[in-house]
């Protein structure tokens, strides 16, 4: 029966109502059924379901057992890259982004969802694409804006030579099969990886994975 209901609430937020009507509010974010829509099968996740995502990441990792999580928003990579570590300085104030564990960068390359990930305790940055590109160079952004961000904030200047640099290969992690689930797999890879645990889920999982993120946006709590 809480299956049901909670099959019957999900299609609910696709189907009754307005496009406007919010259905979600946390981490000074809104989202409307037009947002919870693009977890519809086939759909292009927005900005503000990746961001609401990684929120729920980073407040589940407060809880006891779990890795501490920072997650920047899906703008801050291209904003980096437009105006280099000045442009994004205010973005970390008040935060020491260097007292967490594993720091996820949400990436959206014009038409493509992917995910880096600096793990602060292994000393590796590690990118993650669906459609198996490398991102060697957005590696290599990332970690001079780690030196940038430590030397401004903490007067500590970090040994490059210490990082490990990796681009996960198609044999590593899962591939997308189709042309709509990348945001789905980036949500998921940060799901996994923000838990410690060894990604072994499948495209196949994808239309399951998109429902139950419905659910778990609406009720603001990772299931």
């Amino acid at each position: 029966p809480l299956f049901q209901a909670m099959e019957s609430e999900i299609s609910a937020a696709f189907d009754s109502g307005e496009p406007e009507d919010i259905l979600s509010r946390a981490f000074k974010l809104t989202v409307t059924r037009e947002d919870i829509c693009t977890l519809q099968p086939l759909g292009w996740l927005n900005d503000r379901i990746m961001n609401f995502y990684m929120g729920l990441l980073v407040e589940r990792s407060k809880k006891e057992g779990y890795p501490a999580v920072y997650a920047f928003n899906t703008f801050f990579y291209s904003k980096l890259c437009s105006t280099s570590h000045k442009g994004v300085k205010k973005w970390t104030k008040g935060v020491d982004i260097f007292e967490h564990d594993v720091i996820l960068v949400p990436i959206h390359l014009r038409v493509h969802w992917t995910l880096l990930v600096v793990d602060l305790r292994e000393k590796t940055i590690k990118y993650f694409d669906s459609l198996g590109q490398k991102g060697d160079h957005i590696c290599k952004t990332i970690l001079k804006y780690l030196e940038e961000e430590s030397k401004e904030k903490r007067n500590i200047e970090l040994t490059a030579s210490e990082w490990t640099l990796h681009s996960m290969g198609t044999e590593e992690i899962p591939q997308q099969n189709n042309g709509s689930d990348c945001g789905v797999f980036v949500c998921k890879f940060a799901d996994f990886i923000s838990r410690d645990k060894p990604i072994i889920f499948t495209p196949e999982h994808m239309p399951y994975f998109r429902r139950k993120m419905v659910w778990e946006i609406i009720h603001q709590q990772l299931l």
